[in-house]
């Protein structure tokens, strides 16, 4: 497989050849930051986790250069950040075993600039060499720049891909907005019961960004614990941890809807719901 950016990283955890590492992966994650596939996409990790036949692979697009930084880290260059951040993120791979994990080490201006074609052209490669059943990526709903950035060309790689080879399923996860507004027949349901200390395993990896000064790792396992308990209101909890996630599959399709209009009629959906409720309750 021959990526764009000479400086990419291609990391195997058990060593075997790159052509069999990427044959066998089911579930391939594409996240824009060092950490955002631990966040977003630990359904898809744990649910390979010790299976032979299930594999989940990691794709970070940019190189971590812009990360936040204080404390132990506040005087690391960006060229010191970026190595720590890709050490951080083959260590997860490592603990939550990946079949692959790779990182395609393009600053986030390149991967925010829309006439730039060499993130997508990588992310077709490795489609192509992988052939998912699912991918797990952002949602085109996030607030994060970057995230928007890395999704389309998600989108519009896999396109590029005869139907026949097309994952049979692309979920958009939140990140950096909750999609709990969504309503509850739209959303993609992740259940992560019982696996919190591989999840906090994975999370606690990336010291550069909590001690750092940001404690992901809590908020990430706060808001999967939020989502169970309010996500149905009128039962006990059916679950311990719970993640939403968009339905991105029919922007796959060769009759996709527009992206913009498919994502809005969610916020339509939206406002309609509490719009009737406020009326129910005004007597309008």
């Amino acid at each position: 497989m021959k990526l764009q950016n000479p400086t990419a990283d291609i990391f195997i955890p058990d060593k075997i050849s790159e052509d069999q590492a990427l044959a066998r992966v089911t579930q391939l994650g594409v996240g824009a930051h060092q950490d955002d596939l631990e966040f977003m996409a630990f359904h898809g990790i744990h649910s390979c986790y010790h299976k032979e036949n299930e594999w989940f692979a990691g794709v970070t697009c940019t190189n971590g250069s812009g990360s936040a930084r204080s404390g132990a880290y506040a005087t690391y260059s960006d060229a010191e950040m970026m190595t720590v951040r890709r050490e951080e993120q083959r260590q997860a791979a490592t603990i939550g075993r990946y079949a692959a994990m790779i990182q395609l080490d393009y600053p986030s201006t390149i991967a925010k600039d829309p006439n730039d074609a060499r993130m997508q052209a990588d992310l077709l490669s490795i489609l192509t060499a992988t052939r998912p059943d699912i991918v797990y990526t952002h949602n085109p709903a996030d607030k994060h720049d970057t995230h928007i950035a890395v999704v389309i060309p998600v989108i519009e790689a896999i396109r590029e891909l005869p139907a026949s080879e097309r994952p049979r399923a692309v979920h958009g996860c939140e990140m950096w907005r909750n999609l709990d507004w969504m309503p509850d027949a739209d959303k993609i349901v992740h259940d992560m019961s019982g696996h919190e200390n591989l999840a906090a395993a994975l999370n606690g990896l990336f010291d550069s960004q909590i001690a750092g000064g940001k404690r992901y790792d809590l908020a990430v396992l706060g808001r999967r614990r939020a989502n169970a308990t309010f996500f149905e209101s009128h039962g006990v909890d059916q679950s311990e941890a719970i993640a939403f996630a968009m339905d991105l599959t029919p922007l796959i399709r060769d009759d996709a809807p527009d992206m913009i209009e498919y994502v809005t009629s969610f916020i339509e959906k939206f406002k309609a719901d509490v719009v009737k409720k406020l009326q129910a309750r005004l007597g309008r």
